[in-house]
């Protein structure tokens, strides 16, 4: 039977369920989370001894072993059950190719071109291309945003010679410098290839490419823990990405980039978040915590871990990335990057509201961050999966250098970002909410 409720009671009903809503938020135990814990496990992974966390490097399986050891002491189950003589191993290992030029010859109509004006990156130990061979031709002029050209080039199934205008020569100079170092590939003589040419011809009616890769085995590892909920085959995720850039060219005489924003503090967060779920009832959801390698050099730790778990089986993606400094939109604030691409973002508001905590859509749009994080590789097969962020990516000059340090992070605003974090996906963790599937046609 329905009774209708005269307004003002209506109003008092709002109010009371209000107030139940805000006072059942805080009610959360949320002591886990402290800012004394967040700084030290902050200073530890961008201290100068991690060098940068660079993948391959010594630093980086430092940080490996550190992020174990606080899983364990948290109290998390390995993802994969293994152990080891010294005990449970989070370690989720597995290989990839680095490819570093060897030789390269290429010659367009008749002409040599400078190795220095030359770019390859392939998966294929040798490559040999004549004209008659129809590889398709890319240019991009002058004028063209170089990023989305040179990245749309780059994603293309086919072979392709790509013509660059000279007036790119810095950002181009900036991406061979970086592959001429090894390129990454998760396996050897697959995928399409591409040779870049930084010149003013437009056309490439003839042209001849020798090109010689070495090829070396490499492993990598991701760090994952969980806790089974009571559903044992529904996920919630959590990560944030443990590698860096590592040593840089000296600035002051500092040539470590320390990562402190980028991204200690979101495997921060998730470590935190680990020890905040530990200390809650047995979750309704398995949550799993993962810190990924190798986001820097193209995503190969969020792609692998990708492969080890059913798509579907994954009801969320809390991604976490340089959230050390306080939002465009004010204290104790975030935005979510494809805020667009789900109802995940909605949810989250909705468990914040009667908090101090707020969500934003991505006001950056313009930067692609939904694509350039550890996000992006699950929300293409379907899952809300989105990055927390609130840096101010357009102003912030520290961004990939070595004045990433821990002292210019602001602390009370990283730790209110963690306990936001824990409150807005308290509904998903709960299985009180579900999150809409990404579509995947919408998705590049």
């Amino acid at each position: 039977m329905n009774i209708a409720i005269p307004m003002p009671r209506k109003k008092l009903v709002a109010a009371a369920l209000s107030l139940f809503l805000s006072a059942s938020l805080s009610a959360q135990d949320l002591t886990a989370i402290t800012q004394e814990d967040a700084s030290r496990i902050l200073k530890t992974l961008s201290a100068d001894d991690m060098q940068g966390r660079a993948t391959f490097s010594p630093g980086i399986e430092k940080a490996a072993d550190f992020i174990e050891e606080e899983f364990h002491q948290a109290g998390l189950v390995p993802l994969n059950g293994s152990s080891s003589s010294q005990g449970p191993s989070y370690r989720q290992t597995f290989y990839v190719y680095r490819f570093k030029p060897k030789q390269t010859d290429v010659k367009l109509a008749g002409k040599k071109i400078a190795p220095e004006k030359v770019l390859v990156s392939s998966g294929q130990e040798r490559l040999e291309w004549k004209q008659k061979d129809k590889k398709e031709i890319i240019r991009i002029k002058e004028g063209d945003n170089f990023r989305t050209a040179f990245m749309e080039a780059n994603a293309k199934e086919q072979d392709a010679l790509v013509l660059i205008h000279p007036s790119h020569a810095e950002a181009f100079n900036m991406y061979k410098n970086r592959l001429d170092r090894g390129s990454i590939k998760r396996e050897t003589g697959k995928g399409s290839s591409k040779v870049y040419l930084l010149t003013d011809q437009t056309s490439a009616k003839k042209y001849q490419v020798k090109f010689e890769n070495t090829v070396e085995r490499l492993e990598l590892s991701n760090v994952v823990g969980m806790i089974e909920g009571k559903r044992k085959n529904e996920f919630v995720v959590f990560s944030g990405h443990y590698d860096h850039i590592g040593i840089q060219k000296p600035i002051d005489g500092d040539s470590i980039a320390n990562g402190a924003d980028d991204d200690a503090s979101g495997t921060t967060a998730v470590m935190l978040l680990a020890r905040h779920f530990m200390a809650q009832p047995q979750p309704e959801r398995t949550l799993i915590f993962a810190a990924f390698t190798a986001e820097e050099i193209g995503g190969h730790g969020s792609r692998y871990f990708s492969e080890k778990l059913n798509p579907d089986q994954i009801v969320a993606m809390f991604n976490i990335e340089m959230v050390g400094k306080p939002s465009k939109f004010g204290p104790n604030s975030a935005y979510l990057t494809g805020f667009e691409k789900s109802d995940m973002g909605k949810l989250m508001q909705k468990r914040l509201q009667g908090t101090s905590y707020s969500i934003h859509p991505d006001p950056y749009p313009e930067q692609n961050l939904f694509y350039r994080s550890d996000n992006a590789t699950l929300a293409r097969l379907g899952v809300p999966a989105h990055t927390i962020s609130s840096v101010q990516i357009d102003q912030d000059k520290t961004y990939h250098t070595v004045q990433d340090e821990f002292e210019l992070l602001d602390m009370p605003h990283f730790t209110s970002m963690i306990k936001a974090i824990a409150l807005a996906a308290q509904g998903v963790v709960s299985g009180e909410d579900t999150p809409l599937r990404v579509d995947k046609a919408l998705v590049k």
